[in-house]
């Protein structure tokens, strides 16, 4: 692991610190957690942006998805 200096707000400081307190641990594992969640989000929006341009530019033709009607089971609510 590598060490690292972060300049932060000091509200965001004393938010973060109250909820370490409450979860039991630190803030480095704290910041790790969320940095990898932000990683994550970041990953599934490049993929749905790649997906909503591929869609874009090979819109689904009419019929092309009518097979897969019947396997919908949405069930009673």
């Amino acid at each position: 692991m590598k060490m690292i200096q972060v300049i932060i707000d000091e509200r965001l400081l004393i938010e973060v610190d109250r909820t370490i307190e409450e979860l039991g641990i630190t803030r480095s594992a704290f910041i790790r957690d969320a940095l990898q969640l932000a990683l994550r989000q970041h990953r599934i929006a490049q993929m749905e942006r790649k997906h909503a341009e591929g869609y874009a530019k090979h819109p689904p033709q009419p019929g092309e998805f009518d097979s897969w009607e019947d396997e919908q089971v949405w069930g009673q609510p």
